[in-house]
């Protein structure tokens, strides 16, 4: 197969990475007509198709990640990335239009099977079940190559991205934070001198949490190795550690800026994560928002909020001074779940913020608004 051609096998139009039959399938089915411009349900398949023949030209892909398969004690962010595009297309109804314009390619959404989340997990049986069910028109021996959880189809799918396009930059629409996983590793093989900055109140530093490798709390940890440590992994906000700064700084040559440092002199936290990842060579960097890095005043719709965070105008800021210091390859918003919202307007309000960091990120990635 072509590089395209796997790619229509491993994804789906946007809007239908969460498999719906009753509850919910009008408003995704409604979601997608409006995305497209299709009149009709069968229309929206062939427009996706048309958007990803564009790839070879796009500045920059868009991909949804509904997955919350990696999460915590409470979930929700499966939804999030129907929830932004529903919200962005309420403030921008020509968003498709302008991000043609701008050479914006949104590639759809990873398919989720609910119950996966990383090949590396499952038996031998269960991958030959999901991949009967995933790619029931492919031959065995084609089919017997794909991956079928989302971690793992997300990252063959980017992989293939960058394989026709390394110039795109990745945006990605989590999910919880494990969905930055596989856009890190995917990243990492097409882009030098990378580096992340990572928004979130926790540090996701576990090597394994209850023996699982690839989840929420331990994807921070896998990027860094891959990175290969050296200050190459910035996290900005953290506020809720079992352990001290300095642990995670001397056991893994990661470089922290709390909240608390951050809120004190917004202008010289600035100022010194431009110069952190300026003296561990970092040239490109992945800005990856967990929304929890936000003070839960704003941000209350996921999965762990947490006080005394981040103010949103110091994130938005940074991701644009990065775009203005580095080249920013990419960006995520992860861990926006609408249905978990402690107060009665929190869902309005943390999925207004998700646009807003959207449209940021994809502002500072091209040089100029979509």
């Amino acid at each position: 197969m072509t590089p395209l051609e796997e790619l229509h096998w491993l994804l789906r139009p946007a809007g239908g990475g969460l498999y719906l039959v009753s509850t919910g399938r009008a408003e995704q089915l409604a979601l997608q007509r409006r995305l497209y411009r299709a009149d009709r349900d069968d229309e929206v398949h062939d427009r996706w198709l048309e958007g990803l023949a564009r790839l070879e030209e796009a500045r920059a892909v868009i991909l949804g990640i509904p997955s919350d398969v990696g999460a915590g004690y409470l979930r929700g962010a499966n939804v999030g990335p129907q929830a932004i595009r529903e919200r962005l297309l309420e403030e921008r109804p020509d968003w498709p239009e302008r991000a043609r314009a701008a050479g914006v390619v949104d590639l759809g959404d990873v398919f989720v099977i609910p119950q996966l989340l990383d090949d590396e997990m499952l038996s031998a049986a269960q991958l030959d079940r999901s991949r009967r069910w995933l790619y029931p028109r492919l031959p065995e021996e084609a089919r017997a190559r794909l991956p079928v959880s989302p971690l793992s189809i997300a990252e063959r799918a980017l992989s293939l991205v960058l394989a026709v396009n390394p110039r795109a930059a990745v945006l990605a629409l989590g999910g919880d934070h494990s969905c930055a996983w596989p856009v890190v590793k995917a990243l990492s093989g097409a882009r030098e001198g990378l580096g992340v900055v990572q928004v979130d109140a926790h540090t996701d530093l576990l090597e394994e949490r209850l023996g699982v490798r690839y989840c929420y709390a331990t994807w921070s940890y896998h990027a860094n190795e891959l990175l290969g440590r050296g200050g190459r992994l910035v996290q900005v906000g953290v506020r809720a550690s079992g352990r001290l700064k300095a642990h995670w700084e001397e056991a893994y040559g990661v470089r922290q800026l709390w909240a608390a440092e951050v809120n004190a002199d917004p202008a010289a936290a600035l100022d010194r994560i431009v110069a952190e990842l300026r003296g561990a060579g970092v040239r490109q960097v992945y800005f990856s928002n967990d929304v929890d890095g936000t003070d839960a005043a704003e941000v209350d719709a996921t999965g762990t909020p947490e006080p005394a965070g981040l103010s949103s105008g110091f994130v938005v800021e940074l991701v644009r001074r990065l775009g203005r210091d580095f080249t920013l390859c990419g960006g995520d918003v992860m861990e926006v779940a609408p249905p978990i919202a402690r107060t009665p307007d929190g869902a309005r309000r943390t999925v207004g913020l998700a646009v807003r960091y959207l449209e940021a990120t994809l502002a500072a990635a091209l040089g100029a608004p979509p």
